[in-house]
């Protein structure tokens, strides 16, 4: 029985596009419906489906990220609204395309195409170089200013940060954490939230509750129990990456 997941941070479409695959693949298990590029990350490592489904701009990661971070392991089917950013990558066959709104036709196209590749038993090879083709042409704008200051507090004063100070964000049930080289407050804002006012690749997500600028990261270490941790330049503390976010540090 073939298996995939969805991805799409509007419930409206990820639950339109739900319905057509069980009304058009009738045989496909969709294994978890995700709301945002984190949530299909940990999907895909957990499930280890056959087809990820991927909108391509959703909160913690984009489409992108997920596919390139999925490193190959399953064929990826990315959506989006957007219909001036197809490429001539899609031709390759590797991967497909879908246009929002996504029609019952176009997508019993893409289920041929799809059943077609996995009868061979062979993933595309070529899936990688397509990812970073395609992260070189689909420059999407930007559709809110992004922070520059955040102003957290600590007991009852309010301090005010520069996006560029800051070092790490980290969360909890509650707050979280601002911390720079010299200093930290909390906010209330969840880091799901703040993903979406922070410019993209200033900060890394890491770990669920954790995102830290790549630039205060002085060096990222295995401990004894192969565990990956994050040492900063300017910082004591020492954060410690999941297992979903471990590909950014692939090399080690």
């Amino acid at each position: 029985m073939p298996t995939a997941i969805i991805a799409d941070d509007e419930d409206l479409q990820r639950g339109d596009l739900q319905r057509m695959l069980q009304l058009l693949w009738p045989e496909l298990h969709i294994l978890a419906s995700c709301e945002d590029g984190g949530d299909a990350l940990e999907a895909i490592v957990q499930f280890q489906p056959d087809i990820a489904f991927l909108d391509i701009r959703m909160p913690e990661l984009s489409g992108l990220d997920v596919a390139r971070a999925s490193d190959g392991k399953c064929r990826v089917v990315f959506t989006t609204a957007y219909d001036t950013h197809a490429i001539e990558a899609f031709k390759l066959g590797a991967i497909d395309y879908l246009l929002k709104p996504i029609t019952e036709e176009r997508l019993a196209h893409t289920i041929a195409r799809i059943q077609e590749q996995s009868s061979s038993g062979v993933l595309p090879k070529d899936l990688i170089h397509v990812m970073e083709a395609l992260n070189q042409r689909l420059r999407l704008p930007q559709e809110t200013e992004t922070l520059r200051w955040i102003s957290a507090s600590s007991g009852t004063t309010i301090k005010l940060f520069s996006i560029e100070d800051i070092l790490f964000f980290e969360s909890d049930l509650r707050y979280t954490r601002v911390v720079s080289a010299e200093d930290e407050g909390h906010i209330r804002t969840s880091i799901k939230e703040l993903q979406k006012s922070l410019a993209p690749d200033l900060f890394w997500q890491i770990h669920r509750s954790i995102m830290v600028n790549p630039k205060a990261i002085a060096r990222a270490r295995k401990d004894e129990l192969g565990n990956i941790l994050v040492e900063l330049k300017n910082h004591k503390e020492q954060l410690k990456v999941s297992q979903t976010y471990a590909w950014r540090f692939k090399g080690m």
